[in-house]
């Protein structure tokens, strides 16, 4: 986008790009989204970021009005392939702050200096300045949802000492770390000291409309006991699942929002986190994102697939259609080659038993390594066994052309389950289905219009259960 596009974008207080772009003001020193309800800037006063974080880098301030830092992510960064998106991905599933930088330049391939010179000029911002800006986003949730001192929060949210995370909360709020929670207990209520124990409160954003029916259907068909339940009636299900994740497990509890008309302005999933260990917040919030498809782009994607006579219907009856990812790229791998019967007996024989039973949730998926030692050979072992070592990569920031090469390498493994694995653990939105001529203009967005395709084949009674 140009200046223009991106200024009438801002004069018009439209939704549909928050996340997309932030903009800063001169005069005020401070940034916010396009949404933003305040009174609009003259255009001489604005500059525009790609990232918080390059806003931030600049000096600007988050604006307490519109709060910049909990908008969805940009859907580009899932489109795209390159080493920036890969990056930002990592960046997100929290590397940089377990691993540093050195960390994700190895995961990426590259060294720690192309790293940061091609992130600064891109995003306008390197690795540490990213995330620096999740870090602050992370303690402002735990500061205004919980009543954990201020100490324990600074290291839950990543931060190496009280002082670097005051420093941080001053420049990035303008405020103390007090203050912020003062600001909460003012609003929404006063945090609980219960809190930790109750789960942690969060409204997670989406842009545009969302058709959580769909999401929720896929995911009751799918669901793995032990590891999953769903329950409640369409329309108000709430669907929770056992995650495994750096530091320790978690349990994440997402209630289904009714389908309505389609939104400008976008909405949230209401969800609740059980950690633990807090240092895993941030993680977990990224890959229950990832499994609901939220930073999607469902204009785009709607635009493009409603211009094919073929799919224009059930884009029109299915605004926001999602392409669901996976809270755990290695467990969605093993599901989609074993099926859903099998996978319930491997957590019953090995998964890791949670410390106390969360109702139905009793065990987190096993992990690969623990299934190659119990089940070795055959496809399931040679899938783990590659997972295990990894010669196969389906983290946040795997290359997906190299892990579907490897993947047809394996033993067992059809064109079908490739597929489900490149659409769902990589997070991949343009995967055309096996065997078909799609056309070229349904790019690059083909696994929406997988979606859509399958949502027509039940309508009529024919074909199988999407996966």
């Amino acid at each position: 986008m140009d200046e223009e596009t991106r200024y009438e974008a801002v004069r018009s207080r439209d939704a549909r790009f928050d996340g997309e772009f932030f903009f800063a003001v001169e005069t005020t020193g401070i940034y916010c989204r396009p949404s933003c309800p305040a009174v609009t800037p003259k255009r001489r006063n604005v500059r525009y970021y790609t990232t918080a974080a390059a806003a931030q880098r600049s000096g600007f301030r988050a604006c307490r009005r519109c709060r910049p830092d909990a908008v969805p992510g940009s859907a580009e960064w899932n489109v795209r392939a390159d080493v920036v998106a890969r990056a930002m991905r990592l960046i997100g599933d929290g590397v940089v702050d377990r691993e540093g930088v050195g960390g994700l330049a190895a995961r990426l391939g590259y060294s720690t200096r192309q790293v940061q010179r091609q992130l600064t000029a891109e995003v306008g911002a390197g690795p540490v300045a990213l995330a620096r800006a999740q870090r602050a986003h992370t303690a402002r949730v735990l500061l205004q949802t919980t009543g954990l001192p201020v100490t324990e929060i600074a290291f839950a949210a990543g931060f190496a000492s009280v002082r670097q995370f005051n420093d941080t909360v001053r420049a990035v709020y303008a405020s103390t770390p007090s203050a912020l929670r003062a600001t909460a207990a003012r609003g929404s209520g006063t945090p609980r000291e219960d809190a930790p124990a109750a789960g942690i409160p969060l409204r997670l954003a989406h842009r545009g409309p969302y058709r959580s029916t769909a999401v929720f259907d896929l995911l009751a068909r799918e669901t793995v006991e032990g590891v999953e339940d769903l329950t409640g009636t369409r329309g108000r299900r709430t669907y929770r699942r056992t995650l495994r994740l750096p530091y320790g497990t978690g349990v994440v509890a997402v209630d289904e929002s009714p389908d309505g008309p389609a939104s400008r302005s976008g909405g949230w999933l209401d969800t609740r986190l059980h950690l633990t260990d807090l240092r895993d917040l941030t993680t977990a919030v990224q890959r229950v994102r990832r499994l609901f498809d939220l930073d999607a782009d469902p204009y785009a994607v709607d635009e493009r697939l409603a211009a094919d006579p073929r799919l224009a219907p059930s884009v029109a009856a299915r605004p926001g259609l999602r392409s669901p990812g996976a809270a755990d790229p290695d467990e969605l791998a093993v599901r989609a080659l074993v099926g859903r019967a099998a996978a319930e007996r491997l957590v019953r024989r090995y998964g890791k038993a949670l410390d106390a039973p969360h109702g139905t949730l009793t065990h987190v998926f096993p992990e690969p390594a623990v299934l190659a030692e119990a089940e070795p050979g055959g496809p399931l072992g040679m899938l783990t066994a590659a997972l295990a070592d990894g010669t196969l990569r389906l983290d946040a920031g795997a290359d997906r052309d190299a892990a579907e090469a490897t993947l047809r390498a394996l033993p067992g493994l059809d064109a079908h389950t490739v597929a489900v694995i490149r659409t769902r653990a990589l997070g991949d939105p343009d995967v055309a289905p096996p065997g078909e001529t799609v056309p070229e203009a349904w790019r690059p967005w083909r696994s929406y219009a997988v979606r859509h395709l399958r949502a027509m084949e039940q309508e009529t009674g024919h074909g199988s259960a999407p996966r």
